[in-house]
């Protein structure tokens, strides 16, 4: 598949810093402050950009849209050392995110690594939470047990084994040639500008290694991200095509749903489908707040 359309222009939403602690989260908005708050949460490696045109889908139905450069992404987050990346650091950043917006409970989306974190968050707070949607990230148990029963999938997490590495190897490795491996991780799957300005960024003086803190500090090589079981209403979509997470946890994660649940397979979209597929991804991501 070649790149996709280029996305709604990110600069036409609203730039906020969000203070969290003593960090300062850049992130983008859209829709009326009055509006229920649907947080998204971005993966490896992208930044709040990622979810523009979810965000101006959102903001348009009249919810209140905010997408966030989770800790290690925005500058002024950035600690040193994988100590501050700790899962239950990364939940409580969540919590903060809703409670600067003066909410209560809220609709939560997530993709890759912030769907790690948003499964633990809806197993934690569940009182929090109006909706749950994760793309492409099936529930933390269901990829252990897939990959504990299909050789395919243990091996497609060796990047994961890889980037645990002590600090240095994996950087070097993604950042060589101009940063052509890094590159490579998009497949040409999404727009090239949006590719430059995130190589870009994590080019920046210890932005990498930030990111990638979140392999070495927030789990271990058996992958163990302590999820329970989830009872918030919850859509998860998954890409055929995606190239690391395979259609058994895929179809395991319904095992550990005690709500309303829907499994949505996107055709034609691999783990980027938020950028790839954005019409049915917003339509089918409406549809589910607007239940809830």
């Amino acid at each position: 598949m070649e790149s996709a359309v280029a996305p709604t222009d990110a600069a036409a939403l609203e730039e906020l810093t969000i203070a969290v602690g003593g960090h300062h989260h850049t992130a983008l908005a859209a829709g009326p402050e009055s509006g229920e708050l649907v947080l998204l949460l971005h993966g490896w490696p992208e930044f709040a950009e990622a979810w523009t045109e979810q965000l101006h889908a959102l903001g348009e139905a009249g919810y209140r849209a905010l997408a966030v450069d989770q800790r290690g992404y925005a500058a002024g987050a950035r600690p040193d050392g994988v100590e501050h990346y700790a899962l239950d650091l990364l939940v409580g950043d969540v919590l903060a995110f809703a409670e600067s917006q003066g909410a209560d409970r809220f609709h939560l989306v997530a993709r890759d690594w912030g769907g790690m974190v948003a499964w633990v968050f809806a197993t934690a707070h569940p009182d929090r939470l109006r909706s749950l949607t994760v793309l492409s990230t099936p529930h933390p148990a269901a990829l252990r047990q897939a990959a504990a029963t299909d050789d395919g999938q243990f091996h497609d997490l060796g990047y994961i084994r890889f980037f645990r590495r002590e600090e240095g190897k994996a950087e070097k490795y993604l950042l060589r040639d101009e940063a052509a491996q890094l590159r490579a991780v998009y497949s040409r799957r999404i727009p090239r500008a949006i590719v430059e300005r995130t190589v870009e960024r994590l080019s920046e003086p210890g932005a990498l290694t930030a990111t990638l803190n979140w392999y070495r500090g927030a789990t271990n090589d058996a992958f163990d991200i302590p999820a329970g079981r989830i009872r918030v209403p919850t859509l998860y979509l998954w890409g055929r095509e995606d190239p690391y997470l395979g259609q058994s946890a895929a179809e395991l994660t319904v095992h550990h749903i005690d709500a309303e649940y829907h499994f949505q397979i996107v055709e034609g979209a691999s783990q980027w489908m938020a950028m790839e597929a954005p019409d049915e991804v917003s339509a089918l991501l409406l549809d589910h707040v607007q239940q809830h």
